[in-house]
């Protein structure tokens, strides 16, 4: 029986952009679904509160007038935040492949869920700084759902990635 080691030094390899924007657009759409329930069932708060709180990033804080459903609040918030998504699944990408944490499902799976927990900490405890109103929403739930982010854009990754070759 032989065993392989892969290596994780940082190898000059680059990304598939495509598969990591995919990616992230899934994530973040499961992402969302999360916030949505877990707000409105665990929590029992208003659905619409958090996407007045993510149209805020865009619009400023005056989306925070009021939480009633409002259709160009939503469309903003979730504009928002797909590009957020995107974004944040890039710079998971930039991290997995050339340090080959995509070398199997387990290792590509731990970096995701570090990402996410990581993702949470810089959201909640350092950009909340610049938009405070997401303070309130520091907690379990939260964390678990971007540690799930992080976890679905990982493993997206690696069976995407996986097809292409």
């Amino acid at each position: 029986m032989e065993l392989h080691m892969h290596s994780h030094r940082w190898e000059h390899r680059s990304p598939d952009w495509t598969v990591a924007a995919v990616s992230g657009f899934a994530a973040g759409a499961v992402l969302m679904v999360l916030e949505l329930l877990w707000s409105t069932i665990i929590m029992g708060a208003n659905p619409w509160e958090t996407s007045h709180m993510v149209a805020a990033i865009t619009m400023g804080q005056d989306a925070l007038q009021s939480t009633d459903f409002n259709l160009m609040i939503v469309a903003v918030a979730l504009c928002t935040h797909y590009v957020l998504g995107i974004v944040f699944s890039l710079i998971l990408a930039a991290i997995i492949v050339p340090f080959r944490f995509d070398s199997s499902l387990g290792m590509v799976l731990l970096t995701g869920a570090v990402f996410g927990l990581l993702l949470y900490l810089f959201n909640f405890y350092g950009m909340v700084q610049f938009f405070s109103w997401f303070a309130g929403m520091r907690g379990w739930t939260t964390l678990s759902a971007h540690v799930i982010f992080g976890l679905v854009v990982a493993a997206m990754y690696w069976k995407l990635e996986q097809t292409e070759r």
